[in-house]
């Protein structure tokens, strides 16, 4: 397990696509959304752990994207509110090529949209924190210049830093666990109860204090496509997912 400081500042059934725990009425918790991006939950070794400590703890919506978009088609608007009424947001999934799973990525794209997550005049998500959890498959050591990773893990989080700071987010310490297939029992059962600690004590995290304030990039209208592209891209995209459908249908016919 590593609390790591980015460089710049049937399986499936368990799981329910949304749960929220309410807190005690009188009660000002803070608000945390999670997203529980994992493609395989069979596979999970640790993600499902995670999810499951989540959802028990008061305060946390907790969202696995896979079982609530199965067909990649998510409910921008729903997002949208979820995310405008939390304090922090919670990305938990394995690194997968060095980033992120896909519909993680098309979440990012969709919901966080120009004129609301950023832009000259948008200021949603300003102020609020955002939160990494990750796990990889290779141990710690193989993120590093002499080994397959060739670099260390901090050198793919820049990514996900920059889109918090795009957003006027605060880009909190990562949680992530190496070799996560192989790690000891122990070690995984600490980092489950670290993860559990953190979420049940936000914000009074100890090194809070030192972490710098929310940045301001602004993004020009100029340095975005008109609406009217936005609009042919989105409907091209929409057009070659419902064709990727259609062939996948016809293909588990021939099947069946």
């Amino acid at each position: 397990m590593t609390l790591s400081c980015a460089p710049h500042a049937a399986a499936c059934a368990m799981f329910a696509p949304m749960t929220t725990t309410t807190p005690p009425a009188g009660s000002r918790r803070p608000c945390i959304y999670l997203l529980a991006a994992h493609p395989r939950w069979r596979d999970s070794r640790v993600n499902r752990r995670l999810l499951a400590a989540a959802r028990a703890l008061p305060g946390v919506e907790a969202n696995d994207l896979y079982a609530s978009y199965p067909d990649y088609d998510i409910d921008v608007e729903a997002e949208q509110a979820r995310l405008a009424r939390a304090d922090l947001l919670v990305l938990m999934h394995p690194i997968q090529w060095y980033s992120m799973p896909p519909l993680q990525k098309l979440w990012l794209d969709e919901v966080l949209s120009y004129g609301w997550a950023y832009g000259a005049d948008a200021g949603a998500l300003r102020a609020k924190d955002l939160w990494l959890v990750a796990s990889t498959g290779g141990p710690e050591a193989s993120y590093h210049p002499s080994s397959y990773n060739r670099y260390f893990f901090d050198a793919f989080l820049p990514p996900y830093e920059q889109t918090a700071a795009l957003c006027g987010m605060r880009f909190l310490p990562p949680l992530v666990l190496h070799a996560a297939r192989s790690a000891p029992e122990a070690e995984v059962a600490a980092h489950v109860q670290t993860f559990t600690d953190r979420l049940a004590s936000y914000p009074d995290w100890p090194e809070m204090a030192e972490l710098a304030e929310c940045p301001a990039c602004s993004v020009p209208g100029t340095d975005r496509p008109s609406d009217e592209d936005g609009a042919m891209h989105r409907a091209a995209f929409a057009s070659a997912l419902e064709r990727a459908r259609a062939s996948a249908s016809g293909s588990a016919g021939e099947a069946r």
